[in-house]
């Protein structure tokens, strides 16, 4: 078996308006299970990058450990990129972002890497509002060391082994939601329709944008039971198919009136949210929490863009640093000398 991709790409495959195909977003030959719905994931995220005509050297991934962490491989091999220890992907991220506020970021997380070890950073990661995509892989289990039960694994859910999980998951979408992040969406996996849209709206948002996405393993969480299985998963969906509009793009919309709400980012894009329940509003933080929470309590998964701040101010904004990134700035611009210090000591007294 072969693990090499082959470099010969089909002389008219179509381009971005930046002139470059889908295949310059790739990355290295996946290694996960084959059906795993992380490989689902990273594709969408291909797809996104690709559509919204982002260069890939102008997007960083960072990750952390475990199955979703692998998955940075697996897409934009031309862009930069940071494998961290298991749980820390947040300081690296923030590090990163107040570095060079001009890179795209990407951060891929499971749910034990963001759940259970990192769930510390994350939460630091929120309230400072770092200017970044971050998703989780989220499975239920701990793929690498044999399909355990993670912090997300639902209450009753039964484990492969056939061990029932007695304690009641963490929701991450909740907890996102609780603690004051800009933007927060949910998807499926399997649903590209839905995913590579709100992929692409992350990635427009200015601020901490969160995407927690099933996505059932095929080897330990697969079977009758699961909770996070592919079959119990699509039946249990709740779904708000969403539309990303480019403000290069005309807006447009084809769906009878009444059913489409339409939230305007911070630089004039557009998400259009086709939706059963025309009372829905992904800008009231509240009643979105409640959603989610009743959507639960019904055995439901609720997906799509839960809620969205139009005017939020990421972490480079509220520290009121340079506009310039700060990797670019000269030694005297980094280091003005002891007056300027001086005077600002003496601001603090």
């Amino acid at each position: 078996m072969s693990y090499i991709k082959p470099k010969f790409r089909h002389p008219r495959l179509p381009t971005n308006r930046l002139g470059y195909t889908v295949a310059d977003y790739d990355g290295s030959i996946s290694t996960l299970c084959a059906g795993c719905g992380h490989d689902s994931i990273s594709a969408a995220i291909r797809n996104a990058c690709f559509d919204s005509s982002i260069p890939p050297h102008r997007i960083a991934k960072v990750s952390g450990i475990g199955c979703s962490s692998k998955m940075p491989t697996y897409f934009l091999g031309k862009s930069h990129g940071f494998n961290s220890v298991h749980g820390r992907m947040p300081s690296v991220a923030t590090g990163a972002s107040l570095a060079n506020r001009d890179l795209n970021y990407i951060g891929v997380s499971g749910d034990g890497d963001t759940a259970s070890i990192g769930m510390g950073q994350f939460i630091h990661l929120i309230r400072r509002n770092v200017n970044m995509t971050y998703i989780v892989a989220n499975n239920g289990c701990y793929g690498l060391t044999k399909g355990q039960d993670s912090a997300t694994a639902d209450v009753g859910s039964v484990a492969k082994g056939g061990a029932v999980n007695q304690f009641d998951g963490i929701d991450l979408a909740s907890l996102a939601l609780l603690q004051g992040a800009s933007f927060v969406g949910r998807s499926f996996s399997g649903d590209k329709t839905q995913l590579e849209p709100l992929i692409r709206a992350a990635m427009s948002h200015k601020g901490f944008a969160f995407i927690d996405v099933v996505s059932p393993c095929v080897t330990f969480n697969n079977h009758v039971g699961s909770t996070k299985s592919y079959s119990e998963t699509r039946q249990h969906l709740d779904s708000m198919p969403v539309d990303f509009v480019p403000m290069r793009e005309e807006i447009k919309t084809h769906y009878e009136e009444g059913t489409t709400q339409t939230v305007t980012l911070h630089d004039g894009s557009a998400i259009h949210l086709h939706k059963a329940d025309a009372t829905y509003k992904a800008n009231d933080r509240r009643a979105a929490m409640d959603t989610v929470q009743q959507a639960r309590e019904d055995g439901r998964i609720l997906t799509g863009l839960l809620f969205l701040d139009p005017d939020s101010q990421d972490l480079n904004q509220n520290l009121n640093l340079a506009t310039r990134p700060l990797n670019e700035l000269s030694k005297d611009e980094l280091c003005p000398g002891s007056k300027v210090l001086k005077s600002i000591n003496e601001g603090l007294r």
